[in-house]
């Protein structure tokens, strides 16, 4: 079955989550055992619901992870899948393909990563749609590259043409061009025709130029989920207060205005150095059946997950803990991409 190519919501069925375990050789090494922890409980916790396709570089790493997560994996609903493929880090949100849907039938586009804005070396993250490509679990894929610099996380649909994305990151990807010509790559690429721009929210300690997945979220076509700021003597207050001043005059296809459910925010967070981290509730997962949510280990990631059941009834909310995650500027969403349903051979 074929039909208009569309760009799937993350909530409609998936055929599993593609993740890169970290190694020494990435950013992680510094906080490599909490990093790895910190996977262990996300695979665990995919495979409770669904399948988990893990990338690693070689055998080795392979054989490092297998002992970490156990022989329980097994005993999972889901099934673990193994893919070998060099990688610079992990950030699969970015780096990794993103599905367009013709009628059933998916294909891939595979825009530029850059490293967000050549902040790092990613020329190896750069490959990973190609080199999944050539995987047999993905080989049947049409792969589109797309000579764009564009991560998953700086964009949000709602599966019906719909983009949700902060200009700030666009704006900084792609300096010499306009909002308009920016609109007419992302509608002919991603299927759009309605883009809902916020110009407002950024977090510290987060280096990819205010994506849109630490800030706002669909949770159903009429519903945003969002991180907002309750405190008028924290940094972040201004921006928030104004984004969610933003969120509010937004309107749906059908002209109503949104349902919007504002997460708490984390108490600051910080790094050995001193740095504040992203500790943002807004970069849940969705998948099937669940919402894997990330957690800070604080007082806040109840008040969190009560707010997304609120926004998910028909999904059980899972806490994830991510507090090692954040020590690299990025949490559960980050380094997490959904393989909708069709897409593994």
């Amino acid at each position: 079955m074929t039909g208009s190519p569309r760009w799937p919501a993350e909530w409609e069925a998936q055929a599993g989550i593609l993740l890169a375990w970290p190694h020494q050789d990435t950013d992680w090494a510094a906080n490599l055992h909490a990093a790895e922890g910190s996977y262990r409980e996300l695979v665990h916790s995919i495979l409770g619901f669904e399948d988990v396709y893990l990338i690693v570089p070689n055998a080795q790493i392979r054989a490092r992870a297998e002992q970490l997560l156990g022989t329980g994996v097994r005993l999972l609903p889901g099934q673990l899948h193994w893919i070998e493929l060099a990688y610079n880090d992990t950030w699969l949100r970015d780096s990794g393909p993103i599905t367009l849907l013709d009628g059933r039938k998916p294909r891939w586009l595979d825009f530029r990563f850059t490293g967000w804005g050549d902040k790092f070396e990613a020329s190896l993250d750069d490959a990973i749609p190609a080199g999944l490509n050539a995987h047999p679990l993905f080989s049947h894929l049409p792969r589109q590259r797309v000579d764009f610099a564009l991560e998953g996380g700086a964009v949000e649909t709602d599966g019906g043409g719909t983009l949700l994305a902060t200009w700030t990151c666009l704006a900084r990807r792609h300096p010499g061009k306009s909002r308009a010509q920016v609109e007419q790559i992302l509608a002919q690429t991603l299927a759009l025709d309605r883009f809902l721009w916020l110009e407002n929210g950024e977090l510290e300690g987060d280096d990819t130029d205010a994506h849109i997945d630490t800030l706002a979220r669909f949770a159903a076509p009429d519903r945003i989920v969002h991180q907002a700021c309750e405190s008028p003597s924290d940094p972040h207050f201004p921006a928030l207060a104004a984004m969610a001043e933003e969120l509010a005059a937004l309107q749906t296809r059908q002209r109503r205005p949104f349902e919007l459910y504002p997460l708490p925010f984390a108490p600051p967070i910080y790094a050995a150095d001193g740095r504040r981290l992203a500790a943002s509730y807004a970069n849940f997962l969705i998948i099937n059946g669940a919402i894997l949510m990330p957690g800070y280990d604080v007082d806040t990631d109840l008040e969190a997950s009560e707010v997304l059941q609120e926004a998910f009834p028909d999904r059980d909310v899972v806490i994830v803990p991510c507090r090692a995650l954040i020590e690299q500027n990025g949490s559960l969403h980050c380094i997490t991409m959904q393989l909708p349903e069709g897409v593994v051979a």
